[in-house]
């Protein structure tokens, strides 16, 4: 996911929002930690996270808990080398009690268009089954298919 690299414009931030999007909607924490540094730092949460070792061993951990795990990003804001998405997921625990957990990020990217810092704060509200709004097939959301602002998140 390395490209766009920046300075970012608008659209290539709205490139780079989309690609992160798809990725983590493969749920493959193999190709996810691509498209960070080696040395990337995270904060997700309450968690602090350094290196795509840790990562990789952190996203295993969420995609085990998280089932059917659909994330929509979304562009807030970019400048040169950082771009902050609004994001929104929902997913499944063990229970069958579904989630919608809500969250923004910053990012930084280094001058080869990875990601060297990520921060992200995240809320999770339980939803009912019929109440779920991310119903697209398959990993990656439809072109077609509304974002966050049309949703009414």
């Amino acid at each position: 996911m390395k490209a766009p690299i920046p300075p970012f414009s608008f659209d290539t931030a709205t490139q780079k929002v989309r690609m992160a999007e798809n990725i983590w909607n493969g749920r493959n924490p193999d190709i996810v930690v691509l498209a960070y540094s080696e040395n990337t730092y995270w904060r997700n949460r309450d968690q602090f996270i350094s290196g795509r070792e840790q990562a990789h061993a952190f996203l295993t951990q969420k995609w085990t808990k998280e089932r059917e795990y659909k994330l929509i990003k979304e562009l807030w804001s970019y400048n040169n080398d950082v771009i902050a998405v609004r994001f929104a997921y929902e997913w499944h625990d063990d229970m069958q009690q579904w989630w919608r957990s809500y969250g923004n990020e910053n990012w930084k990217f280094d001058a080869q268009g990875y990601m060297t810092h990520r921060y992200a704060s995240i809320n999770d509200v339980a939803i009912l089954k019929e109440d779920r709004l991310f119903l697209w097939e398959g990993d990656n959301r439809p072109d077609d298919y509304s974002g966050l602002t049309k949703l009414g998140l």
